[in-house]
């Protein structure tokens, strides 16, 4: 379980390696823009239900910090998902990957 770090240090957020990998390269997208946005996900299992919404923006501190030593490999139709919904007025909303059938 990975952890994106923001602002001051004493917000984390805890997301599974495999969807920060894939979050970070659109936020470092955005971000290199000079582009601000939100970021929105539900609330996972074991935490009070509900959804949270944070502000992203190029001068707030931001840290990624991953479990697994190697960057999995990258999913380029889900960084294009998430990169189309940062892209919207509602902002990035994190959603589970949907891997697409492999033609035979």
């Amino acid at each position: 379980m990975g952890v994106l770090h923001y602002g001051d240090g004493n917000h984390l957020l805890h997301i599974e390696d495999r969807a920060l990998a894939h979050l970070k390269v659109v936020i470092a997208t955005k971000l290199r823009r000079n582009e601000s946005f939100t970021l929105s996900w539900q609330h996972p299992e074991g935490e009070s239900t509900g959804r949270s919404t944070v502000w992203l923006h190029p001068s707030i501190p931001l840290r990624f910090q991953f479990d697994e030593p190697e960057p999995p490999q990258l999913n380029m139709a889900w960084i294009e998902r998430l990169m189309h919904s940062a892209n919207t007025s509602g902002g990035i909303l994190l959603t589970d990957e949907v891997v697409d059938p492999v033609s035979t």
